[in-house]
């Protein structure tokens, strides 16, 4: 069994998807009607703009989207349809992505609604006030601790189980960097704050949430055409009003990425493709189940090698 993934937030870079647009009209067509739905040249950004920009949260979320959409377009113009996946996941802002690949938001709605969450969570906290801290070599459970003790009154959560040794904490500038230093303290290989401009998957996003709760209302979500593995339930959700729902809670929960490769993996999953920019989702679970097979699928040369190898 295979499921199909797609990448979140960090894995941006300017040219990302180009060499896509210019062997596939189709992935093309993703590009020029995101732009469309925006109302400005996103593309132009994403292909020749710069990388501090490209960075944004409003113009990330989009951009790696649109790239995920134009590799999946890829992949079907060469004759992979999604029946040759039995879920489909997505690391935070992917989980649209991983909606859109299935059917369940029209491309146009998923550009415009990731440009309002990108919007609404930079402003839901003054830049300064948040951050968030990546620890290596503890698990969930004792990073919750560690955030726990570290919170002191303010805002702090374990944000991101990432892998069996990464995780995510968010919150409260203060809180977060109390929380290095007690996760040093605790024997974390690493604990070092992170280069994002918001607290993002924590309490402190809850005017995003409210944000997105409006905008989701005014979308058609279809039932997907194959399952998704949701961020805050790490299990398969089908149903339209479920997943509406589970996006909202997405912006202040938790994105339980390890738990719900290891529910894949446990539902027979042997193969996951990374469809998209970058590899850090195959990093991530080769760690986290190293049986299962990794592909990423970003180039036209990976969509090439994908096809070859399932026909092969």
């Amino acid at each position: 069994m295979r499921a199909l993934v797609f990448p979140g937030q960090g894995a941006q870079t300017i040219g990302m998807g180009r060499a896509l647009a210019e062997r596939y009209p189709a992935a093309q067509a993703v590009f020029d009607e995101v732009d469309e739905a925006l109302g400005e040249p996103l593309s132009a950004l994403i292909w020749e703009g710069e990388a501090d920009t490209l960075t944004l949260t409003r113009n990330a979320q989009p951009a790696l989207m649109a790239t995920s959409i134009a590799a999946m377009r890829a992949l079907e113009a060469e004759g992979l349809t999604l029946t040759a996946a039995q879920f489909v996941a997505g690391h935070s802002l992917g989980e649209y992505s991983a909606l859109c690949a299935a059917g369940a938001l029209s491309l146009a709605d998923t550009a415009r609604l990731l440009r309002i969450r990108g919007t609404a969570m930079q402003e839901a906290v003054p830049v300064g006030v948040g951050a968030m801290a990546a620890v290596l070599g503890l698990d969930f459970a004792a990073v919750s601790e560690v955030a726990a003790e570290a919170a002191q009154g303010q805002v702090c959560q374990a944000a991101n189980d990432n892998d069996p040794a990464q995780v995510v904490v968010s919150g409260h500038r203060e809180a977060v960097e109390r929380a290095v230093e007690i996760a040093k303290a605790r024997g974390a290989k690493r604990a070092l704050l992170l280069p994002v401009s918001a607290p993002f998957h924590c309490a402190l996003m809850a005017p995003a949430a409210e944000v997105m709760a409006r905008a989701l209302a005014e979308v058609e979500m279809r039932a997907p055409a194959v399952p998704v593995v949701a961020n805050v339930r790490a299990s398969a959700v089908s149903d339209p009003a479920e997943l509406r729902g589970l996006l909202v809670d997405q912006v202040t929960g938790s994105v339980r990425w390890r738990e719900s490769v290891s529910w894949m993996a446990a539902n027979g999953v042997s193969e996951i493709w990374e469809v998209g920019a970058g590899k850090a989702l195959s990093g991530m679970i080769r760690r986290i189940a190293p049986d299962v097979a990794t592909r990423a699928v970003g180039t036209p040369e990976d969509v090439v090698a994908a096809l070859a190898a399932l026909n092969g």
